[in-house]
């Protein structure tokens, strides 16, 4: 049974102004999302599902998902505002999507096997894809024993601003215990420092482990969110802005014992645009992954 690696996909065209904006990042025009799907296959995925908005499917379709037709399967799941639980409605005025939780509930009918959570738009690197498929080729869909994939948080910040990131903290068995969500990550000669809004200065060392959104869960999760969502609604769900997270989510789920999720820590470095000067990093970071020799030179010639 081989793991499915499900994309977060929904939000590019909003983010990007299209689908036609995303920009080239590898040596011969590959986006970020060409190599997710090419670590995956090689880390023994079957299948990937992205998960989109329907008005943008055509697009992504003809020039994003084409090119991986005959080298895994393909599915796609639709994220609207209006896949909601029985007895809920979307407040006038809301045009913000619901969130990732929301997200991955979409895709509940095309997911069949364990499966891996990413988002389209992070660079994850082989290592983090290798040890996630090989902990989901060893679950079962009942099993309840979750994984995430644990970056240190100086191979994450920028150069260029603070970062949002959800800080860690594990057992001595290397089970998540907690996560805390640090919205304005700084970079300092000493590692890092969260600034909160409120004026208080959290000095971090740099090695924490943090969460940028690489899952590993079964379909036995899908009922867990589910509730977890609809409290989610219950509680803010007639605001405009308000979104329910998967990190939140899962921190849920292990506080109060429902499920365990293991920190898989990875030695790979994350490579994202979170600011436009990112960028020029990023496309270096990658040139420089190709000329070790860690993936060829166009992926898919």
């Amino acid at each position: 049974m081989k793991p499915t690696l499900l994309v977060l996909a929904a939000g590019m065209g909003s983010r990007y102004g299209g689908l036609k904006q995303i920009d080239p990042m590898g040596p011969s025009g590959e986006t970020i999302l060409d190599y997710s799907v090419f670590d995956a296959i090689r880390a023994g995925f079957g299948k990937v599902v992205f998960i989109i908005r329907p008005d943008f499917e055509q697009d992504f379709r003809e020039r994003i998902a084409a090119k991986f037709a005959g080298r895994i399967e393909v599915g796609f799941a639709f994220q609207t505002l209006d896949r909601l639980p029985a007895g809920f409605t979307i407040p006038t005025g809301r045009e913000k999507p619901w969130g990732t939780t929301h997200a991955i509930l979409c895709a509940k009918d095309a997911v069949h096997t364990p499966f891996a959570v990413i988002n389209a738009d992070d660079f994850y690197g082989r290592d983090s894809y290798a040890t996630l498929g090989r902990y989901l080729a060893g679950l079962q869909n009942a099993d309840l024993a979750y994984a995430m994939v644990g970056f240190t948080l100086k191979n994450t910040l920028s150069e260029h601003g603070t970062v949002a990131r959800g800080v860690c903290q594990a057992d001595a068995h290397g089970l998540l215990t907690d996560i805390q969500e640090m919205t304005k990550i700084a970079k300092t000669a000493d590692g890092a420092e969260n600034r909160a809004d409120d004026g208080v200065v959290t000095p971090l060392n740099g090695e924490e482990p943090v969460s940028m959104n690489m899952w590993g869960f079964t379909p036995s999760i899908f009922p867990l969110l589910e509730r977890d969502f609809i409290a989610f609604l219950q509680a803010k769900g007639q605001e405009l802005k308000s979104e329910s997270y998967i990190p939140m989510a899962v921190g849920n789920l292990v506080k109060n014992q429902q499920a365990t999720c293991r920190i898989l820590r990875t030695t790979a470095a994350w490579f994202g645009v979170t600011y436009r000067e990112d960028k020029a990093m990023v496309q270096a970071s990658i040139l420089g992954q190709v000329q070790q020799g860690n993936y060829p030179t166009s992926l898919w010639s």
